[in-house]
């Protein structure tokens, strides 16, 4: 009896959503799905291309790197391009390390054990937006963490373990 009753009260609910779709307005040119998916025939948003995220867009400012590395470099990405020494392997190094839920930019979270080992006098400030969120982000390299840290974006900032420097 029991089941009866929960097959009977599914099917109300069941058709009490159909009846308010069949109400609803249809929307104006909504794109439905047609393929493999939960429900075949359901809205669905459309897929996010890479000229609606936005324009990322970074402001790199190094100092005291050498070596003819300091300076002020523009970044754009997709398509790559600005004043930055090497656009195409700094927005990689970016996307690269970018994680969903995760600022890229973070610093080593609070409490972390880093190696007293010294980088050296370099530091970089980096500002603008990164896939559609700002970024105020500042560098340096006085400790293990702040060094890896600094390493995990390279070529977006110098890489100062080899003459080359991007």
């Amino acid at each position: 009896m029991f089941q009866v009753t929960r097959f009977l009260a599914a099917a109300a609910v069941s058709a009490a959503a159909f009846a308010s779709l069949a109400a609803a307005p249809p929307a104006a040119a909504a794109p439905v799905a047609t393929g493999p998916g939960p429900v075949a025939g359901t809205l669905a948003p459309p897929p996010v291309r890479d000229e609606d995220r936005g324009g990322d867009h970074l402001t790199v400012t190094v100092r005291n790197a050498g070596d003819g590395a300091d300076g002020t470099y523009e970044l754009y990405c997709r398509p790559s391009g600005g004043s930055h020494p090497d656009p195409a392997g700094a927005c990689a190094a970016v996307e690269r390390s970018t994680r969903w839920g995760q600022d890229v930019f973070a610093p080593a979270p609070e409490g972390t054990v880093c190696t007293m080992k010294y980088g050296g006098p370099a530091t970089a400030h980096v500002t603008g937006t990164w896939a559609g969120r700002s970024v105020d982000a500042t560098f340096d390299r006085r400790d293990g963490c702040r060094i890896d840290r600094w390493d995990r974006l390279v070529p977006l900032l110098p890489d100062l373990r080899s003459p080359g420097r991007w």
